[in-house]
């Protein structure tokens, strides 16, 4: 075991171990750094501040130069429980330290003093077991051998080299403000502009045959195909750095909320490295075990990948062809529509607003959508008389500050959430598309 290095002041404190049965024990508190050393360093002189801090375990020094804390917790529920508290003295600080809000700040330190969970322990230098050594990960193992007939000692040789890898937790959390979860100016921004506009043309140029080929196989339009893979992974160019076998034990043994979905895309996954006849260890991709240039997850990449460069295997990393043809096959076999819309912008009124509560998935006809005060803003009388029937749903984009854009999504835009669940991530699919 290789112990973690003492934090230096350009560390970030987010330590998370794994203790001898297999329980997440060390918990970081990140988060809580900037808005406490924001909120509390300012309206508090040091010596209030300091038995503050002495409370979570640490000096005075922790949230303005980072350290590792730790907290021991003796279940997964009370790991999520301090996950949890974590996330809500973030948002406490933020409306305490408003303008709006100065009566909050002397109760957002009491309740900080009276509520925290108490630490144990305040560790510089602490050792990561690695996943071998976790009783839940050999229960894994053993699950394996005796449903897919997979090599117990095999596994545990290529588990030993892997550890709860902190970067892949504080990458997969929830963004801290609301603005940065709920505004469709700022992720529209990421992806439309013509920097990726102008890759998408010249990926459009340099792989068009693979792209029309894909199109008249499965339906799909090639502008859809190369968006995704430009929102993806820009083309190809950034398909991640991770340890994919790293980051999927990380999440399935170190993440209670998802813990069920990884540990079955970590199966997939071994699964997957067993089929291509490479080493677990070998695959890089994303923090969250997405792998090659269209990103799929192990279960995506068993069940929907295609050789459609026809060299006898799938190579979603290196094919751009593979890439093209699997995208395409993804979308098609979730329900792609061919030559039915994606989206069309729309105005509502108020009372039409509540349609956004009924969700992305299509479920109300055009017609009647209409009917109860949604206005089409981009389309002929012919068109919306052919379309009436056609089941739609009201998507709203929210930015803080600005109107919500509301958009009519039919069928594909469901589609395009089965590859990404948000609804910025297929709109600006679309709208990129739309550009290229």
């Amino acid at each position: 075991m290789s112990p973690i290095p003492a934090a230096s002041t350009a560390d970030v404190a987010h330590h998370i171990l794994l203790g001898k049965d297999g329980e997440v024990r060390h918990l970081w508190i990140e988060d809580l750094k900037v808005p406490l050393a924001r909120l509390l360093g300012r309206q508090f002189s040091r010596s209030k501040f300091q038995p503050i801090l002495r409370r979570f375990g640490c000096g005075w020094l922790a949230f303005l130069h980072p350290r590792c804390f730790a907290w021991h917790a003796k279940s997964p529920a009370e790991t999520w429980a301090w996950q949890r508290f974590c996330a809500w003295i973030e948002r406490f600080g933020e409306l305490a330290s408003s303008r709006k809000n100065p009566s909050l700040t002397p109760l957002f330190a009491a309740v900080l003093i009276g509520s925290a969970p108490a630490p144990s322990c305040a560790a510089e230098n602490v050792a990561v077991p690695a996943f071998g050594e976790s009783p839940a990960v050999r229960e894994f193992i053993a699950e394996m051998q005796a449903r897919h007939g997979l090599d117990a000692a095999a596994l545990e040789r290529q588990f030993a080299p892997i550890r709860l890898n902190s970067s892949v937790l504080r990458a997969i959390r929830p963004a801290a403000t609301a603005e940065r979860q709920t505004s469709w100016h700022a992720y529209r921004a990421r992806f439309l502009n013509e920097h990726r506009l102008a890759q998408g043309r010249h990926f459009g140029r340099k792989h068009g045959a693979a792209l029309a080929r894909a199109e008249a196989l499965y339906g799909v339009p090639r502008k859809i195909v190369t968006a995704i893979i430009g929102v993806e992974t820009e083309y190809g160019l950034n398909t991640g750095k991770f340890g994919v076998f790293e980051a999927l034990a990380t999440l399935a043994f170190g993440y209670p909320p998802r813990a069920p979905y990884f540990r079955r895309e970590l199966e997939q996954f071994l699964l997957m490295a067993k089929e291509d006849g490479v080493p677990p260890l070998e695959y890089r991709g994303s923090y969250a075990g997405a792998v090659g240039i269209p990103q799929f997850m192990p279960s995506s990449r068993r069940n929907f990948a295609v050789d459609f460069d026809g060299d006898g295997r799938v190579d979603l990393s290196h094919s751009a062809a593979d890439a093209i043809g699997s995208v395409a096959s993804f979308l098609s076999q979730h329900g792609w529509r061919s030559g039915e819309p994606v989206a069309l912008p729309a105005s509502v009124n108020e009372d039409a607003v509540a349609l956004v509560a009924l969700g992305i998935a299509p479920s109300m006809p055009l017609r009647e959508m209409r009917e109860r005060g949604v206005s089409i803003l981009a389309a002929g009388a012919a068109e919306l008389a052919e379309l009436a029937e056609v089941p739609v749903a009201l998507v709203g984009l929210p930015s803080p500050g600005q109107p919500t854009e509301y958009w009519i999504g039919f069928t594909n835009f469901h589609v395009l959430t089965r590859y990404n669940r948000s609804r910025f991530y297929a709109m600006s699919v679309f709208l990129l598309a739309e550009s290229l």
